[in-house]
């Protein structure tokens, strides 16, 4: 995780030819996803044109350095209308003015955190009431030029430090490799449906694990049954008795079910 005031100025790196080739003048956010999609870049012979790199071609962002593998990562932004129409909007986050849906002043933002390895902008630094607090990305609607909203939940939601929204990124983290390991672990059993080689004890451990891994999580889309029939609807905080009908329906409802849920 970086602060965006950590990347701006860093030089940048070409690491097959050995050579800087400029610094890191700002980042270019992308107001509908919430990432940095360019790193826009300063060098004292482009003065008529704005380069950038996409943040797609950034090999790492380190302490002292941006790496690209070649110059070949550095665009012309008037070649990219995209590009371009995201600079034109002139996001910056830093110094904005932070209200609620509803219109409630919250406050200000004053630095945001970048996910160094995918661009995703993790959460906020805000000034609340005259104290330093942060949010998560997900409580943002909108990133505006002027104007930063937030979920009327937000306020709820601050947090004390900066360190709390990586603590809740490697949680995530954690929980779908959980998920993607439980699922490695039973797909023999659950594709092939071949509970008949296993006895009546090991396969209620099987079944304890999914419900212990899946009760309280929220379903993102709707699950049909085998019939095609509704089964569980899009929202539902998942039950003991709704995950035990995804299980008694079948091995490929249940892994629909597993892939589309979060806390």
């Amino acid at each position: 995780m970086k602060k965006s005031s950590e990347i701006v100025g860093l030089p940048i790196i070409s690491i097959t030819a050995g050579v800087e080739l400029g610094n890191v003048k700002s980042l270019v956010v992308n107001p509908e996803k919430g990432t940095v999609d360019f790193l826009t870049v300063e060098h004292d012979d482009w003065q008529v044109s704005v380069k950038a790199i996409p943040f797609s071609k950034v090999i790492g962002i380190g302490e002292f350095a941006v790496t690209i593998d070649s110059d070949n990562a550095i665009i012309d932004l008037n070649e990219i209308p995209i590009a371009n129409q995201l600079v034109n909007k002139r996001i910056k986050i830093t110094d904005t003015r932070v209200i609620t849906r509803k219109g409630q002043l919250l406050g200000e933002a004053k630095e945001y955190y970048v996910n160094e390895e995918t661009g995703v902008i993790i959460g906020l630094h805000l000034f609340v009431n005259n104290k330093d607090v942060y949010v998560k990305s997900e409580n943002v609607l909108t990133f505006g030029k002027d104007i930063l909203v937030v979920s009327e939940d937000a306020a709820a939601a601050l947090l004390e430090s900066a360190k709390q929204l990586v603590e809740e990124e490697v949680s995530t983290e954690k929980q779908n490799n959980t998920v993607e390991e439980l699922l490695e672990d039973l797909s023999p059993v659950q594709k092939e449906d071949q509970f008949e080689d296993l006895d009546n004890e090991q396969i209620d451990v099987i079944k304890e694990k999914q419900i212990q891994l899946l009760e309280g999580k929220r379903v993102i889309k709707d699950i049909y049954g085998s019939n095609q029939q509704l089964l569980i609807e899009s929202g539902t905080v998942l039950s003991i008795d709704d995950i035990q009908k995804a299980q008694n329906d079948g091995p490929s409802t249940f892994v629909e079910l597993s892939m589309n849920t979060e806390m």
